[in-house]
């Protein structure tokens, strides 16, 4: 698909792709990231299956747009956003989007993440999913972390552990994540509070299977953040 009729991409854009064993999506994903012209950037973290390989080919078809960073062990989904965001600055990004490997993102929305910052209305953008659409679990369980974030990082926003983000160049090298594992989500929403830095939440679609609805915010992942919240707070 080519990038007809839509604002054109700015130079120096790079999608920070977090990816922990999606060797059923990962090449499918990032191949239609740079047909549509974006920069890339796998972190892989830790991977056990067939995602390291796929990358490493991945990088050697399309070596001026897509380079891989890998964790020899399994971090956390935080670790992966944190050294996405480092390689994206080495490279001189001036706005970074991150960007789910396992096939729940449609990249058409993409085209809506970066005029924000580009026009210099906002710092950092977030796509909203409609909760509406959302099975029944994961509505309960994203918002429920809607009011975690909120109690914990004094911000409410429409869906605070959206995987779909960009920021400008100022405000990634600005925000400081510490949470390496989920809670990082909701960290990023308290540190445009604590920074100033504008927000603009923008809609999206998400396609949901049974992968993405295993591996998405439940109950379960929701106490393990509020366990982690607590424990950076009576450290």
């Amino acid at each position: 698909m080519t990038n007809k009729n839509k604002t054109p991409i700015p130079p120096n854009t790079y999608i920070i792709l977090s990816c922990y064993n999606e060797e059923e999506t990962l090449q499918e994903v990032v191949e239609e990231l740079v047909e549509r012209g974006f920069n890339v950037i796998i972190t892989d973290d830790g991977s056990s299956d067939k995602s390291p390989e796929i990358a490493r080919n991945l990088v050697i078809k399309y070596p001026q747009m897509v380079d891989y960073y890998r964790h020899v062990i399994n971090v956390g989904l935080g670790g992966a956003i944190k050294t996405g965001i480092q390689a994206a600055l080495s490279k001189d990004a001036e706005i970074l989007i991150t960007f789910d490997a396992d096939g729940q993102h449609n990249p058409e929305d993409l085209y809506n993440m970066y005029p924000p910052i580009e026009n210099k209305e906002a710092d950092v953008v977030i796509a909203a999913r409609d909760f509406n659409d959302m099975p029944r679990g994961r509505k309960f369980g994203n918002t429920v972390m809607n009011y975690i974030t909120y109690i914990f990082q004094g911000k409410m926003v429409k869906d605070s552990q959206s995987g779909l983000r960009a920021f400008s160049r100022k405000a990634a090298e600005m925000i400081t994540l510490n949470s390496p594992q989920y809670g990082v989500s909701s960290e990023i929403i308290g540190e445009i509070e604590r920074k100033n830095l504008r927000l603009k939440e923008v809609p999206m679609t998400t396609i949901y299977d049974q992968r993405t609805i295993e591996k998405g915010t439940n109950l379960f992942v929701g106490l393990k953040i509020v366990f982690e919240f607590m424990n950076e707070m009576f450290k």
